[in-house]
Order: structure tokens, then sequence, then C-alpha cells
């Protein structure tokens, strides 16, 4: 597994498919799943984790249930690259905001913001728009999510 790019063998994708589908399942239930002892699948995991191919395990909320009633994309351009530090910096103290990507195109970057109303996403817009460098914004509220998924397929 100390190769960067490691390709995964049979056993690895069986293990990983079944933790993208719970991240909760023992390894007990792992090996009982795929017909290995708990040791074995304790040590599969084990160097999963340590080439980094199993980054962490996680929930997912479901985010209505919540309050954050609102998800938006936002696109943002910046006057000038000497200001992607700055907005970097301002992206990551804003809760709002789950993902921000540097992106190729008419804009910079693209961001996904789920928030509780369209007051709170007004006032981080106006956050935004209002930090030093940020040219010009696109914001879409989403109606619906056709597709929402997390796991990545594996060959």
């Amino acid at each position: 597994m100390a190769d960067k790019n490691k390709k995964l063998d049979a056993v690895d994708t069986k293990i990983i498919k079944i933790l993208q589908g719970n991240s909760r399942t023992t390894a007990s239930d792992i090996a009982e799943s795929i017909g290995m002892s708990v040791p074995a699948v304790s040590e599969r995991l084990r160097k999963l984790e340590n080439a980094n191919i199993i980054d962490k395990y996680t929930v997912i909320l479901n985010h209505r249930r919540l309050g954050k009633e609102i998800t938006a994309i936002m696109f943002v351009s910046l006057s000038s690259p000497d200001y992607m530090e700055a907005f970097n910096q301002l992206i990551l103290t804003e809760p709002d905001v789950l993902e921000c990507h540097y992106v190729t195109g008419e804009f910079d970057y693209h961001l996904k913001i789920i928030t509780t109303s369209t007051y709170s996403l007004e006032q981080l817009l106006f956050r935004i728009k209002a930090a030093v460098g940020v040219d010009k914004t696109s914001t879409y509220i989403v109606l619906s999510s056709v597709k929402l998924s997390f796991p990545i397929e594996l060959v």
C-alpha cells in the first residue's frame, strides 16, 4: 500500500464498498460478509487508512432536518490571482460554505452553500462580495437535486 496510486485488489474493493454504504460497519460484520477473519480485515483497514485511501469515517446529515433549507451554488471571479489566498482564508471561516472549488472557465471558484434562509444566504453573499479582490459573482438557488452521491465508483 506504499504506492501513491495503489491499485485496489478485489478484497480491498469489497471492504470499501461496504464502508461506503455504511461507515459504521464493524470489522466483524465486514469479515463475515466477505468470508475473511476479523484480524485480516482489520489489517486491510489499517493499510487502507495508512495509504490515505480511507481518509476518514463520517456521517451524512439531513440538512433539512437541521433547519438548513436553502442550498445555493455560487460562482466567484477574483480581479487578480493575488487575492486567492485571502479569499481562500475567508471561505474557510464560513460554516455555510460546504465546498469551494478552484475551477477553469469564466469564474475562478464554485461554492456549494447550505444555509437556513434566504436572509442568511443574502448576508453570506454580502460578506463574499465585500471581500477584497472579488470582481463578480453569480448565485443560483437549488430547487431540487437530481443526484446527490458520495460513494466513489471503484473499478
